[in-house]
């Protein structure tokens, strides 16, 4: 009994902080609607700023208030991200931020590691809270004790500040309907500045205390980021006692599950949040969105039409550049143009749910390596040929693909890309996993192509007719009739049940489609690099697929060729440099800026008349 309770106190402890993370998390998106991929940075610099300030501020009181130092510096930190890099951008596409969120997070991890060194700091002992307390003969650390009985206080404060204050009221108004706020005068800039502080600072302060606990190191911001998110979407995005809730139930099944079903410990938050949103599409407290635009800006300005003669001329072009390359004599360039295909295709087939479909995924990645480990299983344990194994890798991610749509289509919004994540997490714990048929961390070696196009060369036409086939592939359908329909759905799916459009099959069939197309890039990357291992099934490389999408421009067919092309020379340019993830940040931070609309956005702005093309080409 003792244990169980000992390790049920352990449990609230681990909430207690995952709850200051995920309450500022909740309180920003409920308002501003921005996907903050860079709040896991805002936890890790307060558990930073928190040990420097610790050693200027000694003793007990230097301690505490060094908690409420790091909570106000990363505060302002947060204002100056909402300032310079979110305020210029909040009339582009609504998910367009998560761009610019995923740059703060390069910046931020490469100057906490020019700030504080590579090395992990050991936070100290909170004072008169070093020893333990014996809880029915279990030790249980007195500084946990201490955690569990300051959550109800912030708490209670959050819920005062909400609904006692004229200023909480209009941020609950804004929550539920900022256009409305904005037309009875009061100025949503400063209205988003000082939830964008309070959000901050709420992270900064989960990161302090979390110090003496665990210390601070460079991971941090990617450990916390998935668990924050989880805990926000269970509970109900927006909802203050739901993230409350979500962050009890979270940190009670994993201390639990440690000790119940160690292999269940990567998968077990997300495979919750799964089930609460097939069961409850909103969350525990949460509320339906509102129908609208997800991850667009308005509708389309002009009917989609066929590529005029100029465009197609400059296609071709292109692609008469990509047959080339191996002329120029120079290896590392095939690899490099045969990765931007490769990748363009992946973006290209996230682009068909996202742009036309209006489907957001954050887990495009597990159609990516679900069709890279069907591949290379196939050549493994049934000595399949390179032809046939790059038939089973989009056949195969395809029916994954319609597997998971069948669960994902019956939501949308965030909900929609929180369960994509949710599949694609459980996909990559069982990849992970299971070892003796995957590899588990070791991945699958040696598969190579076939002898016939063994040669870096020919691998590479294979490469390039396959990759620019299934980008063709991808926009004949979206100028078919089914890509119409796709757009009718995604532009009023109430109109499109009216004249007898299925809605929720036409986006199943759309998500297996583009799923299928997603699994042949893994096909292709397979075999380019002989090897496949889990890391291409993780959040990480989902991610890369949404800012090749969001980079190019989602509102155009072309944005994720300049997308994928852009981002992979980008990072292969600066991977070269010591602190490449600072400068890829800031790079990126700019061209969101400067170009909101998205590279092919701005080309097509620029010069879309003198090609005479029309508003998605």
């Amino acid at each position: 009994m003792g244990f169980i309770v000992a390790q049920f106190l352990t449990g609230l402890s681990n909430a207690a902080a995952l709850f200051l993370v995920a309450s500022g998390l909740s309180i920003i998106f409920g308002v501003t609607r921005i996907v903050n991929f860079s709040h896991g940075s805002f936890y890790m610099l307060g558990a930073y700023i928190a040990y420097s300030a610790m050693t200027v501020l000694p003793g007990a009181i230097g301690f505490w208030a060094s908690l409420v130092v790091a909570g106000v510096a990363v505060g302002l930190i947060g204002v100056i991200v909402e300032i310079c890099v979110l305020r210029p951008i909040y009339k582009a596409p609504e998910l367009f931020q998560l761009v610019a969120t995923f740059g703060v997070i390069l910046i931020i991890q490469d100057l906490a590691l020019l700030t504080w060194g590579p090395e992990d700091l050991i936070g100290p002992r909170a004072p008169g809270l070093e020893g333990v307390v014996m809880i029915l003969g279990e030790r249980v650390p007195a500084y946990d004790l201490a955690v569990i009985a300051f959550t109800p206080f912030v708490l209670a404060a959050l819920w005062l500040l909400f609904n006692r204050t004229r200023w909480g009221i209009l941020v609950r108004a804004a929550t539920e309907d900022r256009e409305m706020v904005g037309a009875l005068g009061v100025n949503q800039s400063w209205l988003f500045t000082g939830v964008f502080f309070l959000g901050s600072m709420l992270a900064g302060i989960g990161g302090a205390v979390q110090l003496p606990k665990g210390g601070a190191d460079l991971l941090m911001d990617f450990n916390i980021l998935a668990a924050v998110f989880v805990v926000v979407v269970i509970g109900g995005m927006g909802s203050i006692p739901g993230a409350f809730i979500a962050a009890l139930l979270i940190s009670e099944l994993n201390v639990f599950g440690v000790q119940l079903l160690p292999q269940s410990t990567l998968v077990l938050m997300f495979a919750v949040m799964a089930i609460v949103l097939i069961l409850r599409p909103w969350g525990l407290l949460g509320k339906p969105e509102r129908p609208g635009q997800h991850g667009q800006h308005g509708p389309p300005e002009q009917p989609i039409a066929p590529l005029p003669i100029q465009v197609k001329l400059l296609a071709l072009g292109l692609v008469a550049g990509l047959i080339l390359v191996p002329f120029l004599d120079d290896s590392f360039l095939m690899v490099l143009f045969g990765d931007v295909i490769i990748f363009a295709l992946f973006a290209a087939s996230l682009h068909f749910m996202m742009g036309p479909g209006g489907m957001v995924s954050f887990g495009h990645a597990a159609f990516f390596g679900g069709g890279a480990y069907a591949a290379a299983l196939a050549v493994q344990y049934f000595s399949a040929p390179m032809e046939l194994a790059l038939v089973i890798a989009p056949l195969m991610a395809g029916l994954l693909a319609f597997i998971v749509g069948w669960f994902c289509v019956r939501l949308s919004g965030v909900y929609f890309a929180m369960l994509t994540l949710a599949f694609a997490q459980v996909l990559w714990s069982i990849v992970f996993q299971w070892g003796d048929v995957t590899g588990g961390d070791d991945g699958i070696l040696g598969i190579w192509p076939a002898a016939w196009a063994s040669s870096a060369t020919v691998y590479y036409y294979v490469v390039l007719v396959l990759g620019v086939g299934g980008i063709a592939l991808l926009r004949y359908v979206l100028h078919a009739p089914f890509g119409y329909a796709i757009r009718a759905v995604r532009d009023s799916d109430l109109r499109s049940e009216a004249i007898g459009i299925n809605v929720m099959l036409v986006q199943w069939i759309a998500v297996a489609f583009a799923g299928a197309l997603a699994g042949l890039a893994g096909g292709l990357y397979v075999f380019a690099k002989g090897s496949i291992f889990p890391t291409e099934m993780e959040i990480a490389r989902s991610f890369d697929a949404l800012i090749m999408v969001m980079l190019g421009g989602v509102k155009t067919l072309s944005g994720p060729l300049a997308g994928a092309v852009s981002f992979t020379l980008l990072q292969d340019w600066l991977s070269r440099f010591e602190y490449w993830r600072l400068a890829l940040g800031v790079m990126i931070v700019v061209l969101v800026i400067l170009f909101p609309q998205g590279i092919a956005g701005f080309l097509r702005e620029r010069f879309g008349r003198f090609f005479g093309m029309g508003s998605e080409a």
